[in-house]
C-alpha cells in the first residue's frame, strides 16, 4: 500500500482552480484494423481514466450531478463522459486531466499505463478491472470537491472482450489466454497472455493500455491477428 502524504487546504485549493480551467484532454480512443479473419477485430488502446461511483462523482462535482456523455465507446453502452479529474499521487505528483468513463460503477478505479504511473510515483499492479484489493490509492480532485482512494490505482491486464459465439468459434472460455499478433512496419510482434472476457451482447475487441499500442506502432499496423494460446509443450 502506498501512502498518500497529507495535502494542506491551500494546496487542494490551487489543485482544485488548476482543474477548473484546464483544457479537457481527448478521451480514451479506439484504434483498430480488420485482420483476416471472418469477423471484424478492433484493437483500442485505452488512455488513463477514471470510473466513479455515484457518490464519488457527487463529491468531485457536486450534489445532484450525473455524468455529461461525450462520445460512445465502441462497446454499446459505454461513453467518455465529458469531465475530467485531477489524479494526484505522493508527493503531490499530478495527472491534471484525465478522463471519466461511464457508466458510474459499485466502486471508483483509476486505470493508467506503466508510464503515467511512474510520473505519479506509484508502483501499480497489473489487475483486471474490479480487482482493486491490495492496490495503491491516489487522491482524486474536483471542481467541487476530493476524494482520497484508499485503493483501486491499477494497470489493466491486455484483454478482449467477445460475444459467446465468437468465444465458441475461437474455441475459448472465460479467463482463457490468447495471442495478439501486430502486423507494424519495422516493429510486427506478438503480444501474449491476453485474458479472455466473453458476455453476451459484446463486440470482439482487444484492450491494451497506451504503452502497449505505441511499442507495437498500432497506429501504422497492417493487419491483426487474434490466436488462442496453445499449452505450454515444455518438458
Amino acid at each position: 500500500m502506498v501512502a498518500i502524504q497529507e495535502i494542506d487546504r491551500a494546496q487542494i485549493e490551487r489543485i482544485v482552480r488548476e482543474i477548473v480551467v484546464a483544457q479537457s484532454g481527448a478521451p480514451a480512443g479506439a484504434r483498430g484494423s480488420r485482420s483476416a479473419e471472418p469477423t471484424h477485430l478492433v484493437v483500442s488502446t485505452s488512455a488513463r481514466h477514471v470510473h466513479l461511483t455515484d457518490e464519488h462523482v457527487e463529491m468531485l462535482f457536486g450534489p445532484g450531478h450525473t455524468l455529461t456523455p461525450d462520445k460512445p465507446l465502441y462497446q454499446d453502452g459505454f461513453y467518455a463522459a465529458q469531465e475530467t479529474v485531477m489524479v494526484v499521487g505522493p508527493r503531490r505528483r499530478m495527472l491534471p486531466t484525465v478522463r471519466v468513463l461511464g457508466p458510474p460503477r459499485p466502486r471508483s478505479q483509476v486505470e493508467l499505463a506503466f508510464t503515467d504511473a511512474i510520473s505519479l510515483g506509484l508502483e501499480i499492479p497489473v489487475r483486471m478491472s474490479g480487482d482493486t484489493d491490495n492496490t495503491p490509492g491516489c487522491v482524486l480532485v474536483g471542481p467541487h470537491g476530493v476524494v482520497e482512494l484508499a485503493d483501486g490505482v491499477i494497470r489493466a491486464a491486455r484483454h478482449v472482450h467477445m460475444n459467446l459465439e465468437e468465444a465458441k468459434s475461437y474455441g475459448v472460455q472465460k479467463g482463457d489466454l490468447m495471442n495478439l499478433r501486430i502486423h507494424s512496419p519495422g516493429c510486427t510482434m506478438v503480444m501474449e497472455d491476453l485474458i479472455v472476457r466473453p458476455d453476451q451482447g459484446i463486440k470482439l475487441e482487444v484492450h491494451l493500455d497506451t504503452d502497449e499500442g505505441n511499442a507495437c506502432n498500432l497506429d501504422a499496423a497492417t493487419r491483426v491477428e487474434l490466436l488462442k494460446q496453445e499449452p505450454c509443450k515444455c518438458h
